[in-house]
């Protein structure tokens, strides 16, 4: 099979002719047909994420069919439409699998990180951590689904009841769940990279009440602060805007330093936190909703051979939505 390989050396991926990996006992076999282009991503071809596996299949967006099934699978079957996500295995036994955070596994395997993923033609995963999809979506449109959407829905879900929600870089989660938060009758405030229109111009078509640069002040009190930008220096700048009680939800893996800040920035019981990964149950619920609710999901496609390019224009920001590789394109 053909695929996009990371040495581990440099974030510029090499097209390599690779064995057909084959299902270990437990696993699905998937023909992929498209997958998504993450920022984890890119923190990982940048160094920023640190002992990934070498060398490695980026990519943990995943939508394929299934071609084999390993040893002792089963509720699958060949030629079914699946997902795969970023959570790829928890140990199980642990006090946080113990206790229904899988989440924070602490001997976790990460699909495309630490396990090969979907920036190829072909990959095997674990059949307990694989999704089904929404019919009403087509493979382009579902792959974004599995980690812009699933770590969106969770970070919104940490907001609690939030009325009035401030999104801090709208990208891929941002443009997903700004659709879930209108949808349950929240009003979305859309912060962008300044001089971002194109991205300024997406979120209002999409619903939302207020779209400008992160570099202008919010043109009301937050209950909630979602940000999805990488960027530490708008933890501060989201606290400004946030009502007393509320919460800055940082959504991402990785993020550059946090500047100081006065204690009068946080008083008033508001809060910081932070999202790790996912779990299963959360990716059974989004689907749920991604089901009900008509998702309009912006995409820009690549062959996967032009994995290279996608990865390039998301660290440019000359993307609007989600970039998905495809295997036909």
């Amino acid at each position: 099979m053909r695929a996009m390989v990371f040495d581990g050396r440099s974030a510029v991926l090499t097209e390599r002719e690779l064995p057909d990996p084959a299902p270990a006992p437990g696993q699905i076999l998937i023909d992929v047909h498209a997958c998504g282009v993450c920022r984890t991503d890119l923190h990982v071809v940048d160094g920023e994420l640190a002992h990934p596996k070498v060398p490695l299949v980026p990519g943990h967006e995943i939508v394929g069919t299934v071609a084999a099934l390993g040893e002792g699978v089963s509720g699958f079957v060949r030629g079914e439409r699946v997902g795969v996500p970023w959570l790829g295995h928890t140990c199980g036994h642990c006090r946080f699998c113990a206790s229904g955070h899988e989440n924070l596994c602490d001997a976790p395997g990460f699909t495309g990180y630490t396990i090969d993923g979907g920036y190829g033609e072909r990959t095997v995963a674990d059949a307990r951590y694989c999704l089904p999809l929404p019919t009403r979506y087509s493979d382009v449109q579902a792959a974004p689904l599995l980690c812009a959407g699933l770590i969106g829905l969770r970070t919104l879900v940490m907001a609690g009841d939030a009325e009035r929600i401030g999104l801090y870089g709208f990208g891929a989660a941002a443009h997903i769940v700004a659709q879930i938060a209108l949808h349950q009758g929240r009003t979305v405030y859309a912060f962008t990279r300044p001089g971002d229109t194109s991205a300024q111009q997406l979120a209002r078509r999409l619903g939302a009440h207020w779209a400008g640069g992160s570099d202008e002040p919010s043109p009301a009190s937050l209950d909630a602060a979602l940000i999805f930008a990488p960027v530490g220096a708008l933890v501060p700048t989201a606290l400004a805007a946030l009502a007393k009680g509320g919460i800055v939800v940082c959504g991402g893996i990785h993020m550059s330093d946090i500047p100081s800040f006065p204690y009068a920035a946080l008083w008033g019981e508001r809060r910081i936190a932070s999202v790790a990964n996912l779990t299963r149950k959360d990716g059974q619920a989004f689907m749920r909703i991604a089901q009900v609710v008509p998702l309009e999901i912006e995409t820009t496609v690549y062959p996967f051979t032009e994995a290279n390019r996608a990865l390039g224009d998301l660290r440019a920001g000359r993307l609007a939505g989600a970039a998905v590789l495809t295997m036909t394109a």
